[in-house]
């Protein structure tokens, strides 16, 4: 369930170069990368796959994993459109579980059974603790958007683990990394929502969600209905994302990142797709009054997520809204203020104590 699509590896990297450096990457290695590249889906010299891939392959023959691990995350990107791209996937899971004796925090790759349209399936999560014993401690569920998954928010993980007094576990969001085989449409909230009882039943009863970007549909659904404790939704989209201006308007391919992730085969028109993304939208839920405490984010110049999906949590009981003045989407270029001001909100939340990153 999957189709390329008409995007130029200049574009690629005009959008996402800071953020492959914010990771971890080289800034030097992106350069490399920029000058290499020079199409997005060719499996040969030149193509975007093959040469990051190459790139990570010589730094895990130097032992270095989990850089790897980082490089076969720009591999995939942005969406598992085609085989090659699977491949750089399980090559990134590899890698990453070798670089895992050397987190600061205890690692632990399980495999959840969730119920999903009446059946069960396995969904493959990554926990980290500073406990051995989970039950003594909240669960965090943490998860990134449409083309960022969960190894790739690494250091946000190890960072939530060590000053949020929870233990977090991260998954990715239906549609996406190891969960492609669950279309991301209305149905796969059972997937989220499964994921919650079973974190419930590993911790000590507590439960946060934080999420960014497209993960910030399914925390803003968790917190509005209640399911968990707390809910942080950074960047996501809840209702006029999903309008046609907006989607008609998506920059670098986002449109057909979210068709990918929804189950399209090929190319829609912008009907099919606001038909098809209709059934994402939280306003039934935002209708209602009631919801846990919430603190919703974004930066004001997002070119993704309007403003509206942001402010419209304003005045709602128990939420804080912050839309920040001069970043853009997930407020990504402020991260390390807007990180550690969501993870002091939590162990608030979750553990009652002040004090943390913040």
């Amino acid at each position: 369930m999957s189709y390329t699509y008409p995007i130029e590896s200049e574009a690629m990297f005009e959008d996402r170069a800071a953020q492959f450096v914010a990771f971890g990457v080289p800034a030097a290695d992106v350069e490399r990368m920029r000058s290499a590249i020079g199409d997005m889906w060719s499996d040969g010299p030149g193509g975007w796959v093959p040469e990051w891939s190459a790139l990570a392959a010589r730094y895990a023959e130097k032992g270095d994993h989990y850089l790897a691990s980082l490089i076969y995350g720009c591999a995939k990107f942005p969406c598992l459109a085609d085989a090659q791209r699977e491949v750089a996937l399980a090559k990134q899971v590899e890698e990453y579980l070798a670089a895992s004796p050397s987190f600061p925090v205890r690692f632990e790759r399980r495999v959840l059974s969730v119920p999903y349209l009446g059946a069960k399936i396995e969904v493959p999560v990554h926990i980290y603790s500073t406990v051995d014993d989970y039950t003594s401690s909240p669960m965090l569920l943490i998860s990134g958007g449409v083309d960022t998954w969960k190894m790739d928010i690494h250091s946000m993980c190890v960072s939530a683990a060590t000053h949020s007094g929870a233990t977090v576990l991260a998954f990715d969001i239906p549609g996406t990394g190891e969960l492609t085989r669950v279309p991301l449409n209305a149905d796969a909230d059972d997937v989220v929502l499964g994921l919650v009882d079973a974190a419930r039943a590993l911790g000590n009863g507590k439960i946060g969600h934080l999420a960014l970007s497209f993960g910030g549909n399914y925390s803003a659904m968790t917190g509005l209905t209640g399911v968990v404790d707390a809910a942080v939704d950074d960047g996501g989209p809840v209702k006029d994302s999903f309008t046609a201006e907006n989607l008609g308007r998506l920059p670098y391919g986002m449109a057909d990142i979210v068709a990918n992730a929804i189950g399209f085969t090929s190319q829609p028109t912008l009907d099919e797709l606001v038909d098809a993304s209709a059934q994402l939208s939280r306003a039934a839920l935002l209708e209602q009054p009631a919801n846990s405490p919430m603190l919703v984010v974004n930066g004001a110049d997002d070119y993704f997520i309007p403003q509206s999906d942001t402010l419209v949590f304003t005045g709602r009981t128990d939420t804080e809204v912050h839309l920040i003045e001069g970043t853009g989407h997930v407020a990504r270029s402020k991260l390390d203020t807007v990180m550690p001001m969501m993870i002091g909100w939590l162990r608030r939340q979750l553990t009652g104590q002040t004090g943390g990153p913040e």
